[in-house]
């Protein structure tokens, strides 16, 4: 007997269908599509899907940076900013600071 999905899972059944495929290929080839898709605003993807003629998600995506930040980290940036590892809102606020600053000082 098939069990019934959950309200809240119904949007998520299509997505658990499909099968990721990955692609080794030349980095070249790579950062070509991965640049292609960054100036049409899109995640690389999407720029394959609209490469291979497939449909995209029309909605637009939240655009973000992440980076994974484990205790260790956490410990080597709290002394970098003079905090308490535990104030990880504050560090990541000095984080986005600091990029921020990164990009402004390139631009000069």
């Amino acid at each position: 007997m098939a069990r019934k999905v959950p309200e809240k899972w119904q949007s998520s059944v299509k997505a658990v269908k499909a099968v990721q495929v990955a692609f080794d290929m030349d980095e070249k080839i790579q950062l070509a599509i991965r640049t292609e898709a960054l100036q049409a605003g899109l995640s690389p993807s999407d720029q394959i899907r609209s490469i291979l003629g497939l449909s995209t998600n029309k909605r637009p995506k939240r655009p973000r940076l992440t980076v994974s930040l484990g205790p260790e980290d956490y410990q080597v940036l709290a002394e970098k900013y003079q905090l308490e590892p535990q104030q990880q809102l504050e560090i990541k606020r000095k984080l986005m600071d600091e990029l921020i600053n990164h990009v402004a000082n390139k631009s000069q």
